[in-house]
C-alpha cells in the first residue's frame, strides 16, 4: 500500500516555509498531494490557477508530488486521494491550538487518516503568507521569504 499524504492550504502565496515542510515530508511518504483549498469564504489575492502555477513551478524538481485544488471537506478529499495522512505545518505554539482542534474533528470524520504536525524550520517560524503580501504591498524586499516566481507574480499582481 502506498503511503500518500495530503498537504492542504491556501498557499496565498506559497513561501519558503511551505517549501520547507514539503521537502521534509517527502521522505516520509510515497507521494504528497499538495492541495490548494478553494474556499469561497476566504478572500485570496491569487486565483486557484495562479497558486497552482506557482506551486508547480517551485516543486517541478521534486519527485512524487502532485499539485491540485479542492473544495469541500478535507477528509472526503483525503479519502478520494487514498491518503493515509494529512500534513499540517506549524510555525509557532499559537498555531497548535487551532490545528489540534481541526485534527480531532477530522479524526471523527475519518479515523483512517492521521494528522502529522510538522514544525517549520526555525528560520521560517515568523513567516506567513499574509506578512509576505503586506511587505510586498509596501514595496519591501521579499526575496528571502519566497521563490522568485512568487516574487514576480506578487509584483505583477500588486502592480509594483
Amino acid at each position: 500500500m502506498k503511503r500518500i499524504a495530503v498537504y492542504p492550504g491556501s498557499f496565498d502565496p506559497p513561501t519558503y516555509g511551505h517549501i520547507d515542510v514539503i521537502k521534509r515530508a517527502l521522505p516520509l511518504f510515497d507521494k504528497i498531494v499538495v492541495s490548494v483549498l478553494d474556499n469561497p469564504g476566504k478572500h485570496c489575492l491569487f486565483s486557484i490557477p495562479e497558486r497552482i502555477k506557482m506551486l508547480r513551478s517551485i516543486t517541478r524538481n521534486f519527485k512524487n508530488i502532485e499539485i491540485h485544488s479542492f473544495r469541500g471537506l478535507l477528509m472526503e478529499y483525503a479519502r478520494k486521494k487514498n491518503a493515509t495522512a494529512v500534513i499540517r505545518g506549524l510555525r509557532v505554539v499559537s498555531d497548535f491550538e487551532y490545528e489540534f482542534q481541526m485534527a480531532q474533528m477530522n479524526r471523527e470524520l475519518n479515523p483512517h487518516v492521521e494528522t502529522l504536525f510538522m514544525m517549520t524550520g526555525t528560520q521560517y517560524a515568523y513567516l506567513s503568507s499574509s506578512a509576505v503580501k503586506e511587505i510586498a504591498k509596501f514595496k519591501g524586499n521579499i526575496k528571502k521569504f519566497v521563490p522568485s516566481i512568487v516574487e514576480k507574480m506578487l509584483k505583477t499582481k500588486l502592480k509594483i
